[in-house]
């Protein structure tokens, strides 16, 4: 079961005019980098460019300790830690946290450091003009197999589905609540491990907005991926081709929209 405990403290109550942009954030055995992540992301998106924003972390049942971390950054940062004792997966997490915000704006980032966050700028500006914002990873440094393994499962989708973006499973966006609101309605979390190739496809579906920004992609702070190991792979790929059929199915009974083109 999930709990969301709220451990933002009065020093951090919103002080612009402007409304927080709440970040999304999903956390498995990130005791070792997440802390670094939050920091610099609050100190060049906050304090550098003055971006209000506020944190809300799904705690997918870490075996480490990085539910105590998080609660060790209370005092510095405004944050609200959404706790699972069990593990439920990249895609169940990342969902539970999106219906959890209450922003008008809502962001997202990986909490492994691979986004930059001084690209988070360029997206806030070119949400004025969209409902959804997608960074697409210039370069990407991920291994070898990472790149065949998209680059190969991205030639299915572009078959199946209208959406014309670069690199539709970055996990580095922004959007609006109303657009998340459309998004979320429907059977939504088919691709377990590759939520945001099901996120887009259902974005382009609802007819809404999109563009994208290039954003810079870094190597993680600690750690190594526990999800995309070479022997999970096949597994992976199979049950996420035979999702991408199901989803299909389900959008293509959604009122037709026009293609998207990316700007």
């Amino acid at each position: 079961m999930s709990s969301a405990r709220e451990i933002q403290t009065p020093d951090h109550a919103e002080s612009s005019a402007s409304p927080s942009i709440e970040v999304v954030l999903p956390a498995h055995n990130e005791a070792d980098g997440i802390g670094q992540v939050l920091n610099e992301f609050y100190d060049q998106v906050a304090v550098q460019d003055g971006i209000p924003v506020r944190f809300l972390v799904c705690e997918d049942g870490s075996a480490d300790n990085t539910l105590q971390v998080l609660n060790g950054l209370a005092n510095a940062l405004p944050l609200t830690v959404l706790t699972s004792a069990e593990r439920k997966g990249y895609s169940r997490a990342v969902i539970d946290g999106l219906r959890a915000t209450t922003a008008d704006l809502i962001a997202f980032i990986d909490s492994d450091g691979q986004c930059d966050p001084a690209d988070m700028a360029s997206l806030v500006a070119a949400i004025h003009d969209a409902d959804l914002v997608v960074g697409y990873r210039h370069p990407r440094v991920d291994p070898v197999y990472r790149k065949i393994m998209s680059g190969s499962f991205k030639c299915v989708y572009r078959i199946l589905f209208p959406v014309r973006l670069h690199d539709p499973s970055c996990p580095f966006l922004i959007l609006t609540r109303p657009s998340l609101q459309k998004i979320l309605n429907g059977d939504i979390g088919r691709l377990k491990e590759g939520f945001w190739w099901e996120f887009n496809a259902r974005a382009v579906a609802c007819g809404l907005r999109v563009v994208e920004r290039p954003v810079h992609h870094r190597v993680r702070v600690a750690g190594v991926t526990k999800v995309y190991r070479l022997k999970k792979i096949p597994g992976i790929a199979l049950a996420h081709l035979l999702a991408l059929f199901a989803l299909r199915r389900e959008l293509k009974r959604m009122p037709r929209n026009p293609d998207h083109r990316p700007e």
